[in-house]
Parts: structure tokens; sequence; C-alpha cells
């Protein structure tokens, strides 16, 4: 895989930086399918740092694999912050990970509404010890690979942040 140059020089930093500090992250992922975990692993070394992956696209899978509640989904939406920080919280606690990031957005083309554009995601990352960051970004209708990949970089730079 071929990721721009600016994700690897994120993705080497957390692997340097996390393996230093003896620390592991897992990832809870939906609208990126995977693709923070793709671009962490394509760091050799990587596999001291990355404990694992949770590709959520459904809801089902959200609540099954992260713990995610119903009424949370009901309520306020896949794409939320309240979701976000579910997930980023079962992602940590239903691991070995010391750090953990998550995504959820609507990717596009379709699927947008005047509420939840195309472009918008919420991000979230939770440190074992406490630490919470939550973004809500609005990329606006870039394009499915670039609103993927813009988040993908926000997502790391968070890992980055909450590490320092």
């Amino acid at each position: 895989m071929h990721f721009p140059d600016e994700i690897i020089v994120l993705a080497q930093k957390i692997v340097t930086d996390f393996t230093a500090r003896g620390w592991m992250v897992a990832t809870a992922e939906s609208c990126t399918g995977g693709l923070i975990a793709g671009a962490l692993t394509e760091i050799p070394g990587s596999s001291a740092v990355v404990d694992r992956g949770f590709v959520t696209y459904t809801n089902i899978a959200k609540m099954e694999m992260l713990g995610v509640q119903e009424q949370t989904l009901a309520q306020f939406g896949a794409v939320s912050k309240e979701t976000a920080l579910q997930m980023v919280h079962g992602a940590l606690f239903r691991s070995r990970a010391d750090f953990a990031v998550a995504v959820t957005g609507v990717a596009g083309p379709g699927g947008g509404s005047a509420e939840k554009p195309v472009g918008l995601v919420h991000l979230a990352a939770k440190a074992r010890n406490g630490k919470l960051v939550h973004h809500e970004m609005r990329y606006g209708d870039i394009g499915r690979d670039q609103f993927r990949l813009a988040t993908l970089k926000t997502a790391l730079e968070m890992l980055v942040t909450l590490g320092q």
C-alpha cells in the first residue's frame, strides 16, 4: 500500500515514540475501514506498538465489538460525538492498548444530510490514564479517498498529541 509521505511520517513518529515508552495502540474504525491500523503497520517494528484494530462499519459491529450502546446509536446516530467516545472507550478497554483512537463519519458521495453532511467525521482518542480528546471535523464533499486520508491524518495527529 502506498500512503502519502505526511501519513508515513506521522505513523513513523507514533511507532518510534510509543516503542520507546512501551506503549501500545488500538484502533476503532468505521469510515476509514482499517486505514489507521494499515498506516501504522506499514512501519517496520509496528508489532511492538499496534495491539489490535476494530473495523466496525455497521451499528451491530459497533455494539458487539466495542460495546456502543444501542440507545446511543438510536438517540445520536452512528456519526456523533457520543458514538465516537463510546467506540474509543470500547477499543481501549477491549484491548491491551495504552491508547486508542476511534473514527466515525460520512465519507460520501451519498449518505449525508443537512445535519450530518458528507465530510463530517467525529474522532476520539483516549489514553488509559484518562486523557481524552474529541474532534469534530467537517472536511466537506472532497471525495471519498481524500476524506478517508484526511481522517487518517487527523487520527494519527491525535495519537501523536496524546502521547506527548
